[in-house]
């Protein structure tokens, strides 16, 4: 059925929610917001960085740039590696890769620290197209990384975005493929249903079965 899988990242293969949102923290005690409430800093995973900080802190474009790059510093060092692979998600992708699927990964992070995680969890070997946001801004949107994604491989046909934040279904709508939505994220209740997802994986098992199923 699908040839070409496109996964998110965050709150899809890994959880990445401690290395997050100390960052984030990190960046906004600067502005001098002491921010302990965790509910408020995970819904950072997911959406571009300097969206969240204009959107849930009300900064300008300026002092959002400026809470991406005092964010980084934190992160590039230490936070990258305050993660986890789900269990399962390893063996999922073995078995995608053993179907012959064209396996990618379409992440907002920057392109360099996703490599950096892939690495770091020895999954690398099972992709064969990685893009991501660029440290200048470049392709921040989801719709922009699938875009990259789809023009890099050319001769899939029927391509399918697996994310678990309503910005993978948006990205995917906007480049008029699927999504589907996998519920052990960090998406809010109803999120995904609401903003296009084709179908709810609950687990890796079910996803699996949903990418395989001719």
């Amino acid at each position: 059925m699908y040839d070409l899988l496109m996964f998110d990242l965050d709150g899809t293969l890994t959880d990445p929610e401690e290395g997050i949102t100390k960052s984030v923290q990190y960046a906004l005690s600067a502005f001098g917001i002491d921010e302990r409430d965790q509910g408020k800093l995970r819904r950072f995973i997911g959406p571009p960085l300097v969206d969240g900080f204009m959107e849930f802190y009300k900064m300008d474009r300026k002092d959002a740039l400026r809470a991406v790059e005092i964010y980084r510093e934190r992160f590039s060092t230490v936070g990258l590696y305050e993660n986890h692979l789900f269990c399962g998600a390893d063996k999922m992708l073995e078995k995608l890769k053993e179907n012959n699927k064209t396996i990618a990964l379409a992440t907002s992070k920057p392109h360099i620290f996703a490599e950096k995680i892939l690495k770091h969890f020895d999954i690398m070997k099972y992709f064969d197209i990685i893009v991501g946001a660029e440290l200048d801004g470049t392709r921040n949107e989801k719709s922009e990384v699938i875009k990259e994604v789809l023009r890099q491989a050319k001769n899939c046909i029927s391509p399918v975005m697996i994310g678990d934040r309503k910005h993978d279904c948006i990205g995917a709508l906007k480049n008029n493929i699927p999504c589907i939505g996998v519920s052990f994220g960090f998406a809010e209740d109803g999120e995904l249903e609401e903003n296009g997802a084709v179908m709810i994986a609950d687990s890796f098992d079910g996803l699996c079965e949903m990418l395989l199923k001719e």
